[in-house]
């Protein structure tokens, strides 16, 4: 064989252990809520830096306009995983969506309210209009938590509806409402425009975690090593997240996602990393996922029992 027939050989050979591991990479889609949430900020790490590509997988995020909505694209088995609040995939399971939890996302909630530069407090929030992503979204329980500290009720405020920050925020900076809670990093822009910070949720509630991940039963039935795979890329994600040294590049990685400007992103990084906010490990049994289900029911949120067994099925799960 000549050296040209052999390079061709070789070449030929290459080409095709590569396109065998092209075919071989698992796609998972991803349900969520607010491209570029710095929420999300270790699976961005994770699919950036190649942690989940070095698992065989190929993950994509694509958006839903609520977390609901995320959560009925997962039960329809449109995706096969989806992430936001922890309320709408609870309330699914608890009706019998084949779903279960499986991750932690963002322990502590880095939301903070903000108003109108006239409104100075709490107080001044009575019979104004304040934004939610819900009338049933997790963050109901988050503004009931801080406003009723403050001698609010539900009776005291009108509530309106936009699932994403970023729409809350553009409702604000535009004067149509009067206050809505706002993730990071667009409660650093709110604080730019000289609107008011009322409070921050970490204040109130840290008692039980703020989002996470949730996974078709049947698809995580059939895919126990792929899942395995994505939860140790996540924790990659999350050690590479927390390394002062990697500050930098982690802030370009939600920036170019998020489009929002790079200083509020690093702002938030440094906002995140003294909350706290991601946890390596994201076990949902013992994150106290107990009180919020708890709450739930005591909202009448929930029909059936608060045995933490019924939204994490351990069956289904890596070990």
């Amino acid at each position: 064989m000549t050296l040209l027939k052999r390079l061709l050989s070789t070449a030929a050979v290459a080409l095709t252990l590569t396109g065998a591991q092209a075919l071989a990479q698992t796609k998972i889609t991803i349900g969520d809520v607010g491209t570029g949430s710095a929420n999300h900020w270790p699976s961005y790490i994770a699919q950036q830096k190649g942690f989940f590509k070095e698992k065989g997988l190929d993950v994509e995020f694509v958006a839903a306009q609520s977390s609901s909505a995320a959560v009925q694209q997962l039960a329809a088995g449109s995706v096969e995983m989806a992430v936001g609040g922890l309320v709408d995939p609870i309330r699914a399971i608890d009706k019998g969506a084949p779903v279960t939890l499986f991750r932690t996302e963002a322990m502590a909630a880095p939301y903070e309210i903000y108003a109108k530069p006239e409104i100075k407090t709490y107080a001044d929030l009575r019979k104004k209009v304040i934004m939610i992503g819900g009338i049933k979204d997790i963050t109901r329980i988050y503004l009931e938590r801080m406003l009723g500290p403050n001698g609010l009720k539900p009776a005291d405020y009108d509530l309106v509806f936009a699932g994403a920050t970023a729409a809350r925020f553009s409702a604000l900076a535009s004067g149509s409402i009067d206050a809505t809670i706002l993730n990071a990093p667009f409660n650093f822009k709110a604080k730019s425009l000289g609107l008011t910070r009322l409070g921050a949720a970490p204040d109130y509630v840290r008692d039980f975690p703020f989002t996470g991940y949730s996974v078709g039963t049947a698809w995580a039935k059939a895919h126990k090593a792929e899942l395995a795979g994505f939860l140790d890329a996540y924790r990659k994600g999350v050690d590479w997240f927390y390394d002062p040294a990697n500050r930098a590049e982690a802030v370009d990685i939600v920036q170019k996602i998020s489009k929002v400007d790079r200083a509020d992103v690093d702002q938030t990084w440094a906002f995140y990393t003294e909350l706290k906010v991601f946890d390596r490990e994201g076990r949902v049994a013992s994150s106290g996922i107990e009180n919020l289900l708890k709450s739930l029911k005591d909202y009448g949120d929930i029909e059936g029992d608060t045995d933490v067994a019924r939204f994490v099925n351990a069956d289904v799960l890596p070990k």
